[in-house]
């Protein structure tokens, strides 16, 4: 028999066909195509986290552009009791009186419901003898009261040495800065490279053209820029000569579309965690890969969101995406979504397994909260 009329294949396309322009939507743009699903899928909203959990990433100080992420501390400190947040990571704690400032604002007005990390002043690297110099900071603010170091994408991307030259994690001299934080005790969340999409050309094959045409500075492919394979070997270097320092991978790992690096560097280096901040639209549209890096690796996948300020709506779907198997649903309330066009699932994690990445594991991980009454 011949092929059926396309009017009876139940709205099938056969190939090369001609897009027909119905009423100028032939030309519609992509910025406003806004499709709703028609397929009926279960719903479960979780807006309390099973178990008290631990945000591990994220940004309430003021040191991305000289204003309080967060205006409202005790209304904050209302919602995480709402959600089943225990605990905060603020991990803009910079240094000196910056960094008392967030000790005040947070870890000493709501004791036991924030950490403040330090950060690194870089600035010291343009003159030389920097690395003593950081050291001795990263020294002071321990003593101070940070609880953990926050070393950023910076580093391998833009920052450059007395010489000029661009250096990465691995550099022999932050040696100092190593040891300086290994005998503090600190906890590290490094944050290394970006989305590999961010290293590939900017063309209609990128998968997320949308947003970087929004944030052409997130751009990281062309002259003056590393490859993203180099960054990766850097964050590997730095945690295979650092073994008695706890390092947590901010972005699972800095690689969230490889898992397979990512499982590959738990299993060599038992210093090594990961975090799943602002990266569950990588994670959902993997869930059974993702879902055996947890069960492989139960202790070593901490809850961040790196959503700032957080607020509910955020924290339930992190905990939808740990706790339900539900299929299909968001990533965030943006719409378009702002990484891309796509939707996730769930990844179903028992309760045992869900309460280590949503609270349990950074209690482990980080040393300020081992003896927090959850």
């Amino acid at each position: 028999m011949g092929d059926l009329p396309s009017d009876t294949n139940g709205g099938g396309r056969r190939r090369g066909e001609r897009i027909v322009d119905v009423e100028g939507l032939g030309e519609l743009r992509l910025r406003d195509f806004r499709p709703r699903p028609t397929v009926r899928l279960a719903e479960h909203e979780v807006p309390r986290s099973s178990t008290p959990a631990v945000d591990a990433h994220n940004h309430l100080g003021r040191w991305h552009d000289g204003r309080w992420r967060v205006a409202d501390v005790p209304a904050l400190v209302d919602l995480m009791d709402a959600a089943n947040v225990a605990t905060i990571v603020n991990l803009d704690g910079c240094w000196v009186d910056e960094l008392e400032a967030n000790l005040d604002r947070y870890d000493r007005a709501f004791p036991g419901r924030f950490v403040s990390y330090a950060r690194v002043d870089w600035r010291e690297t343009t003159t030389p003898g920097w690395p003593d110099r950081i050291a001795a900071s990263l020294a002071d603010s321990a003593a101070r009261g940070a609880t953990g170091v926050k070393l950023w994408k910076d580093i391998g991307l833009r920052l450059r040495d007395e010489r000029g030259e661009l250096f990465f994690l691995d550099d022999p001299r932050l040696e100092p800065m190593w040891a300086a934080i290994a005998e503090a005790g600190l906890p590290v969340t490094v944050h290394t490279a970006d989305p590999a999409a961010f290293f590939e050309p900017l063309d209609e094959r990128n998968e997320r053209l949308e947003e970087l045409l929004r944030h052409p500075d997130w751009r990281f492919m062309g002259p003056g820029f590393p490859p993203l394979a180099r960054l990766l070997d850097a964050l590997e270097g730095a945690v295979a000569a650092n073994p008695g320092v706890t390092i947590v991978g901010a972005h699972v790992g800095c690689i969230a579309e490889d898992l397979d690096w990512v499982d590959r560097m738990l299993t060599a280096y038992p210093n090594f965690a990961v975090d799943t901040a602002a990266r569950i639209a990588e994670l959902g549209r993997q869930p059974r890969r993702t879902r055996r890096l947890i069960e492989d690796h139960p202790g070593r996948v901490v809850l961040g969101t790196d959503v700032s300020p957080p607020t509910a709506e955020d924290y339930a779907i992190y905990f939808r995406f740990l706790e339900t198997a539900d299929e299909y649903f968001p990533y965030d309330a943006e719409d378009p979504p702002g990484n891309g066009r796509w939707r996730i699932s769930a990844l179903d994690l028992s309760p045992e397994l869900a309460a280590g990445v949503a609270g349990d594991n950074a209690r482990a991980l980080i040393p300020a909260l081992h003896h927090r009454d959850t």
